[in-house]
């Protein structure tokens, strides 16, 4: 009988959703073999990356040979799967649902207005070399602002986390796009007491799973502050 391979991930940890990946991984040690896939030298374009993943995105994660993309399908598939806490994401169906709500939401309200941020700060005045347009970018921390009401008014309503007493996946998928803008020296979140303590508390659940997958990200914004 042939042997089980360990899960594969395709990942670049300048990717928001590749981190939340690499988190819930190392923090419930899944066994796994991490491939590294580097966006900014157009490694997800080569023939073989394209074989796996025809869109040219990460993550992908490989399971035996059962491959999935999407990082919302991936950690829910993980923590279905595998050994890991329940309270990643609950077999009780409100629970379930509750997690399902906020995932299906933040694909189009955290994970856009946050990534603009960045986008705008960082990002393109990198591959352009020109100024970081203030017009655009206001527009898209007002964006993010509302968003940020949302989460506290809604998703942080008297709980401790964003779908209940636990950590779910939605937290990680939430947390790593919020961490984005620090590349650029801003800390969205510097003004929201309610939404900081709600970090802290996803950082202390994962331990140092939090800081090596935003390594690169922490590395990223100290040589940019070098250049300044």
């Amino acid at each position: 009988m042939a042997s089980r391979r360990l899960v594969e991930v395709y990942l670049d940890l300048m990717s928001q959703p590749c981190r939340a990946i690499h988190i819930l991984l190392n923090c419930n040690k899944i066994p796994h073999t991490v491939r590294s896939v580097a966006l900014r030298k157009g490694e997800q374009r080569t023939p073989d990356f394209t074989k796996l993943n025809p869109m040219q995105k990460v993550p992908v994660m490989e399971d035996n040979g059962f491959v999935l993309t999407e990082s919302d399908a991936i950690m829910k598939y993980l923590a279905t799967k595998y050994a890991i806490p329940e309270h990643w994401y609950p077999r009780q169906p409100e629970r379930r649902a509750r997690v399902d709500e906020y995932t299906a939401w933040h694909h189009t309200n955290t994970r856009p207005h946050a990534a603009r941020v960045f986008i705008l700060e960082v990002l393109l005045p990198a591959q352009t070399g020109s100024h970081v347009d203030e017009v655009r970018l206001n527009r898209a921390l007002s964006q993010l602002q509302d968003t940020l009401d949302k989460l506290e008014s809604m998703f942080l309503r008297r709980q401790p986390f964003l779908c209940g007493d636990d950590i779910t996946v939605a937290d990680l998928l939430a947390v790593c796009e919020l961490m984005q803008p620090m590349v650029g020296g801003r800390d969205v979140l510097q003004q929201r007491p309610q939404l900081q303590h709600w970090r802290s508390r996803v950082q202390s659940a994962v331990g140092d799973s939090f800081d090596k997958a935003h390594a690169v990200l922490y590395a990223a914004r100290d040589r940019r502050k070098a250049k300044l």
